[in-house]
């Protein structure tokens, strides 16, 4: 974790990026912004003062929605819900969300209502997936319609997911646990993709050929490298760090 002089440091770098976001909104016509460095925590994100860059750096359409201060408006958002099934930036137009190439998940993601509440017309989101299963977000937004969305997006969608990107994972410095990085072996990997698919330890002794208690020692010792306590929290530290995907074991 960082210490006091570090923490100001990270927060002095994380200002002038936050700075840098809204002056990119500004130039685009999209000067409303919002960002969360962590979609699953209410927490904002802070500035080199203390204070919520929500508050100091960026500007929202209305005023009076402290949308930062709202522990619920996540769970409500459906900005911050298609950032959860998109890892790529997209955008708000024309009361629906599109990206780059047919994304039928996002597309039918009911966006309208929610965003017309919010005062939203047109929008671009950047996503920002971190290591160990941490999501961002920024999202650019403008109270009119802004008819040249779909080209700003393609044109600039690169630029404002690097900016993204560098915002969070700067804000996430110093906050996650800073132990050097662990391999597993692969025997631990298997085991821990069996377990994950829901297989019992005898039912993994039987589909690789190794006995139970053998394998209840390479769970726990997957465990005790990712600095996790139990099989499930295993399994989510291993999914964060790639050992375990969405393909067949």
């Amino acid at each position: 974790m960082a210490n006091g002089t570090d923490d100001k440091g990270r927060l002095a770098r994380v200002t002038a990026l936050a700075e840098r976001v809204a002056a990119l909104g500004r130039e685009m016509g999209l000067p409303y912004v919002a960002a969360s460095a962590d979609i699953s925590s209410p927490e904002p994100m802070l500035g080199v003062d203390g204070k919520p860059l929500a508050e100091t750096t960026f500007e929202w359409l209305d005023s009076a929605l402290r949308y930062w201060r709202d522990r619920a408006f996540a769970l409500r958002a459906p900005f911050i819900l298609a950032a959860r099934y998109t890892a790529e930036p997209f955008f708000y137009h024309q009361g629906r969300f599109a990206s780059w190439r047919p994304m039928p998940r996002l597309e039918t993601i009911e966006v309208a209502d929610a965003a017309e509440s919010f005062g939203v017309r047109s929008a671009i989101i950047a996503p920002a997936y971190l290591t160990g299963g941490v999501i961002g977000a920024v999202v650019w937004a403008a109270a009119n319609s802004v008819e040249n969305v779909p080209a700003l997006y393609a044109a600039r969608a690169d630029e404002l997911h690097g900016a993204a990107l560098r915002l969070v994972s700067a804000y996430r410095d110093g906050q996650d646990d800073d132990a050097p990085p662990v391999r597993l072996t692969k025997r631990e990997i298997q085991c821990l993709k069996w377990a994950a698919a829901g297989k019992t330890d005898a039912d993994i002794a039987q589909i690789i050929g190794i006995a139970g208690p053998t394998v209840r020692f390479h769970v726990q010792n997957a465990a005790l490298k990712l600095r996790v306590a139990g099989r499930a929290q295993a399994i989510h530290r291993a999914t964060g760090l790639g050992y375990i995907g969405g393909g067949a074991v």
